[in-house]
C-alpha cells in the first residue's frame, strides 16, 4: 500500500493533531488497564491507583517521544507507541502478593538491565529473522491479540452479563463499518483518520444509548505531578529472576512489533535500529519503576493503525506521546478517554489487529513455499495459537516456563526460530519454487499487457464511434 505520509513527513497542523489523537485513543485503554489490574489485585487504595495510572501515562508519553524522535543511540525513530505491558501483569501481582508493591518496582528496575544489555546483541538477533520467521511472528502478533478486539467488540469479558448483547454488537459493527468505508477513500485526511472518526461516531451513538460512564472524569484530580518512588523500593532475588524472564519475553514481542512496523512503514529494520528500539524499551521500563509504574513495551494495535491509514510519520506519533504526557499531568483528560465504551474500541480494534495479520501475510508472500518453509510457518503459528487458545496446557509447568511460554508470540517465535535453524535447506526445492514464482510473475505481466491491449482497443473503438457520429 502506498503511504500517505512517510516516516519523515510532517502533516499540516490540524491533520497532525487528529492523527496523533487517533493513536492515543487506541492505546489509552490498555495503558490505564495494566496499573489498574495490578493495583486492584494488590489491594491498593483509590489514591494509590490514581498514582499508578498517572505515572503510567506520563512515562508512556515520554518514552513514546524518545522512541519516535531518538536521543543519540536511544530510540528506533519509527512511529512506535509505548505503554505498560500485559506481559508483566502476572509476575507483578505474584511479586507484590509475596513481598509488597515496593518489591515489584525493585524487580522492574533491576530486570530492565536485561533489555538494556540485550539491546547490544540485537544486530546478531536480527539475522535470525529472515522473512519466513519474521512473517510468522507478525502473523502471530495479529492472531494472538485478535481475541482482545473480539472481547472489546462484545462488550467486556466472557462470563459478564453484558458480553455479546445485541446493543454491543450493533455499536461495534457501526464503528467497524464506518472505519472500513472511510478507509476506502482514495486519499486525504478522511482516509487517514478513519479510525478516530469511526470511534467518534461510535462514541456519540453510545452517549445517545446512555452507556457512557463519566465517573472516571469526575473522580480524577485536575492536575497531578509524578513522585519519585512513591511506593518505596525493595529487592528480592525471586522477584528479580521472575521479572527478568518476563523482560526476555518482551524482547521477543517488541522485536516482532518492530518487524511489523518496518514493513508497514516501508523502511528497512537494521540491527542497529533494532538495538536502539530495545534500548529505549529498557530505559523506559527503568524510568517507570522509579516513578511507580509497571514495565513498558511497544503497542501492537498502533502498528495496525499505520498499516490501515498509510500514515507512517514518526512525528505524528511523537505528538501522541505529548498528548499522553498531558493526559498524565491532567488526569481528567485521561479519564475522558477511559470513558470510551468497549464496543467502540472493538469495532476499530478488529480492523487494526486484522491489518497486522495482513502485514504478516505480505511478508510471507516473499517466501518460497517449500515443504521446509511451510513447516516453519505452520508449526510456528500452531504453537503460538495453542498456548493462546488453550493456556491450560501449561498448567503443570514450572512458573518460570509458564511466564515464557504463556505468550503465544514468544512460543510461536521460538518454535519458528528453532525450526528455521534446525531444518536443512533443500536447494532443489528452493530452485523449483523460485522457477514457479518467476513463471507466476511472468504470467501476471502477460495478463497485465493483455489488459492494456484490450483497454487500448476499447479506447480506439470509442474514438472511431465518435468520429462516425460526427
Amino acid at each position: 500500500m502506498k503511504l500517505l505520509y512517510n516516516v519523515e513527513d510532517k502533516p499540516p497542523i490540524g491533520a497532525w493533531f487528529l492523527l496523533a489523537l487517533q493513536h492515543m485513543l487506541a492505546a489509552m485503554g490498555a495503558i490505564v488497564a495494566v496499573p489498574l489490574v495490578v493495583g486492584s489485585a494488590l489491594g491498593l487504595a483509590t489514591e494509590e491507583l490514581i498514582t499508578l495510572v498517572n505515572a503510567a501515562l506520563i512515562v508512556s508519553g515520554l518514552v513514546t517521544i524518545i522512541q519516535c524522535k531518538g536521543i543519540g543511540p536511544v530510540g528506533i525513530r519509527l512511529p512506535v507507541v509505548m505503554g505498560t505491558s500485559f506481559t508483566f501483569v502476572a509476575v507483578a501481582i505474584s511479586i507484590g502478593a509475596a513481598s509488597g508493591i515496593s518489591a515489584v518496582f525493585g524487580a522492574s528496575l533491576v530486570g530492565s538491565l536485561v533489555m538494556i544489555i540485550g539491546s547490544r546483541f540485537m544486530p546478531q538477533i536480527r539475522k535470525m529473522f529472515p522473512p519466513v520467521v519474521s512473517g510468522t511472528v507478525v502473523v502471530l502478533i495479529g492472531l494472538t491479540i485478535l481475541p482482545v478486539g473480539v472481547d472489546w467488540f462484545a462488550g467486556g469479558f466472557v462470563g459478564q452479563e453484558q458480553y455479546g448483547q445485541l446493543p454491543n454488537l450493533l455499536l461495534g459493527s457501526l464503528v467497524l463499518i464506518v472505519v472500513i468505508a472511510l478507509s476506502q477513500v482514495k486519499k486525504g485526511i478522511i482516509s487517514a483518520a478513519a479510525i478516530v472518526i469511526g470511534m467518534a461516531v461510535g462514541y456519540v451513538v453510545a452517549m445517545v444509548m446512555g452507556i457512557v460512564d463519566f465517573s472516571p472524569v469526575t473522580n480524577a484530580p485536575l492536575f497531578a505531578l509524578p513522585d519519585v518512588m512513591p511506593f518505596g523500593i525493595s529487592f528480592t532475588i525471586s522477584g528479580i529472576i521472575g521479572m527478568s524472564i518476563a523482560y526476555l519475553v518482551t524482547i521477543m514481542e517488541s522485536t516482532g512489533d518492530f518487524l511489523a512496523l518496518s514493513d508497514a512503514t516501508h523502511t528497512k529494520l537494521t540491527g542497529k535500529k533494532l538495538s536502539r528500539g530495545i534500548l529505549c524499551d529498557g530505559i523506559g521500563s527503568a524510568m517507570s519503576a522509579v516513578v511507580g509504574s509497571t514495565p513498558f513495551s511497544s503497542f501492537s494495535q498502533n502498528v495496525g493503525i499505520v498499516a490501515i491509514t498509510g500514515v507512517a510519520s514518526r512525528h505524528v506519533v511523537a505528538l501522541t506521546g505529548v498528548l499522553m504526557l498531558v493526559a498524565g499531568l491532567f488526569p481528567k483528560l485521561g479519564g475522558l478517554v477511559v470513558t470510551i465504551p468497549s464496543p467502540v474500541l472493538g469495532g476499530a480494534g478488529l480492523v487494526m489487529f486484522a491489518m497486522i495479520i495482513s502485514a504478516g501475510v505480505a511478508i510471507l508472500a516473499r517466501v518460497n513455499f517449500t515443504k521446509r518453509n511451510m513447516l516453519v510457518i505452520a508449526l510456528g503459528v500452531a504453537a503460538g495459537l495453542a498456548v493462546t487458545v488453550r493456556p491450560e496446557v501449561l498448567t503443570y509447568l514450572p512458573d518460570s516456563l509458564h511466564v515464557v511460554l504463556g505468550s503465544g508470540i514468544t512460543t510461536g517465535s521460538m518454535v519458528a526460530l528453532i525450526l528455521n535453524i534446525v531444518l536443512p535447506i533443500n536447494r532443489e526445492d528452493e530452485a523449483e519454487c523460485a522457477l514457479e514464482k518467476r513463471a507466476s510473475l511472468e504470467q501476471q505481466v502477460e495478463d497485465c499487457e493483455q489488459c492494456a491491449r484490450e483497454l487500448e482497443l476499447e479506447k480506439q473503438r470509442s474514438l472511431d464511434g465518435k468520429r462516425g457520429m460526427i
